[in-house]
């Protein structure tokens, strides 16, 4: 070579050694068909330049800390660097740059993935996935940022809801604070008595606590707010825009007078306007609200002349209820009420003049531009009488949607009622069921058997546990072959069950239980088969 040409050697040019794998043209890629693909060492080869000092040109500081770094890797993996470094402004030609408002922690796992492409989240603490969270929006690694996001919903509890949406909400991240919200609506009570709540940042406890959906007593909102303002006192301005948000009409006279009236948070004319509007919204207790009487109409739905009369005896085939047809685009079925009430309290007959069952769910809107859903029996096989129970809500609207039925491809419903029960009730606040205090398999609670053999379809469950002998009074099943299965009419939250055996001799029996919300996917709760039992 000529003098003016230095000779160059690879092992002082690359931080990598060539290994005989690396020379193999058809471990990747048959040479011979003249395609050639060894991106696996491509990857390998970038990666092993992460954090050595080898070929590097720029060094960024972070945090008072050096961090050696590649401009062209940089620049290639990100259009903010891009721009840093190749502006032709100083820091083109500054060998170090610093970068303000990043931590160490999380920048090194950023550059560990700009150099190879992966990062393990499920290893790192929630805090330092997070910061990653954060440097990717900040340096616009899009991608990264989408997958951290997926990650972080799949995390979601009652503990970390409001330390990831507060990180959502900063960085506007839609997406995931779309799911925060939701996952807080369904674990409300928890979520606004967690620390981490009192650290949200005023404009984040206003978009959360506005929602009509967050379901949680609104007097319990109310304390998780002003121990909020407790804790920042400089944000008056603030406190009053997140407390001018609160549904006071919901609260009951009590708790007005004597929780929010003290606190001196609530001008005593706001006080009094709720005061006004529960009267007027809230009918009379345990009465249907749904009905000519007061001015209820039925906005969609075939056949609704009838859905609104309170007849229960005389439908059909033919008639007797209102219908619409199964699908996504499909409006269900909308009752206007006569002007907005307070219920709390819904009850739905669904056609049962045979054996098929529905899924269905119920929406509750003061507009029709914004539903919230009460209830949600999508996934459960329903029939026949719906008691439906909720957190008390304001209503004008009330939107019933069939999403199954086990015959045909319509939703038929014979009657609706709606009112504010004063009637005491356990309802659970993720899954929306009600948790029962009494015996739930009974005729007159419209369940049914619908498998198993008895003289009497229904003895099994008629409530009579004296009058039976060899032939009357029980159901059965031949062992081997068949079960005995009631359906109950809609889905409950139980843990207790009780059975008498058939004992008129000193025969004894081994059995188990199932239960199931689609009649097809069984859970065994009770297992007897190795014990002799009577």
């Amino acid at each position: 070579m000529s003098d003016n040409h230095p000779q160059l050697h690879s092992d002082s040019f690359f931080p990598f050694q060539t290994s005989a794998s690396s020379v193999n043209l058809n471990c990747c890629g048959s040479g011979a068909t003249g395609e050639v693909k060894h991106i696996n060492y491509l990857a390998e080869h970038i990666g092993n330049l992460y954090i050595t000092g080898e070929c590097s040109d720029v060094t960024l500081k972070v945090e008072g800390r050096t961090v050696p770094a590649h401009r062209v890797i940089l620049a290639a993996r990100s259009q903010y660097f891009r721009a840093l470094l190749y502006n032709g402004m100083r820091e083109t030609r500054d060998s170090e740059i610093e970068l303000v408002d990043t931590s160490l922690n999380g920048f090194k796992m950023l550059l560990k993935y700009i150099y190879t492409g992966k990062l393990s989240l499920s290893s790192m603490k929630e805090e330092l996935v997070l910061e990653v969270l954060g440097l990717a929006h900040k340096y616009g690694f899009t991608d990264l940022e989408i997958s951290v996001s997926e990650y972080m919903k799949a995390m979601l509890n009652v503990r970390n809801v409001c330390t990831i949406y507060s990180v959502a909400h900063l960085y506007s991240l839609r997406s995931l604070c779309d799911v925060c919200l939701n996952f807080a609506d369904k674990h409300a009570p928890e979520v606004i008595s967690t620390q981490a709540f009192l650290q949200l940042p005023a404009s984040a406890v206003e978009q959360m606590v506005q929602r009509d959906s967050l379901c949680a007593p609104e007097i319990d909102i109310f304390r998780a707010i002003r121990e909020w303002i407790r804790q920042h006192p400089d944000q008056q301005e603030d406190a009053q825009m997140i407390v001018s948000r609160l549904r006071l009409s919901l609260i009951k006279l009590d708790d007005l007078l004597n929780v929010i009236r003290p606190s001196g948070l609530v001008a005593s004319d706001a006080i009094l306007d709720a005061i006004k509007e529960r009267s007027e919204k809230k009918s009379v207790p345990n009465v249907n609200v749904v009905s000519p009487a007061f001015n209820a109409t039925v906005l969609t739905g075939e056949g609704s002349t009838t859905l609104l009369s309170g007849e229960t005896n005389r439908y059909d085939m033919e008639r007797g209820f209102t219908t619409h047809a199964i699908g996504d685009k499909n409006p269900g079925i909308i009752i206007q009420l006569g002007r907005p009430f307070i219920i709390n309290h819904i009850r739905l007959l669904l056609w049962d003049r045979d054996q098929r069952s529905y899924n269905y769910y119920v929406e509750i809107s003061m507009d029709q531009e914004v539903w919230i859903r009460v209830i949600d029996h999508s996934q459960y096989l329903c029939r026949s009488r719906q008691m439906l129970y909720f957190t008390p809500r304001v209503v004008n609207f009330i939107r019933i949607v069939g999403t199954y039925n086990t015959v045909n491809n319509s939703f038929h419903l014979v009657s609706i009622e709606a009112m504010y029960t004063t009637e005491p009730f356990d309802v659970d606040p993720v899954t929306t069921l009600l948790v029962p205090s009494a015996n739930v398999a009974t005729i007159a609670n419209n369940a049914i058997v619908i498998e198993g053999v008895s003289r009497s379809r229904n003895a099994l469950i008629n409530g009579e546990t004296s009058n039976y002998d060899w032939d009357n009074g029980y159901t059965c099943h031949q062992l081997g072959s068949g079960a005995i299965v009631v359906q109950l009419p809609q889905p409950y939250l139980i843990d207790s069950m009780r059975l008498l055996l058939w004992d008129c001799d000193d025969r004894h029996y081994s059995y188990y239980v199932e239960v199931s919300c689609d009649n097809s996917s069984w859970t065994r709760i009770a297992d007897k088969t190795q014990e002799h039992c009577r």
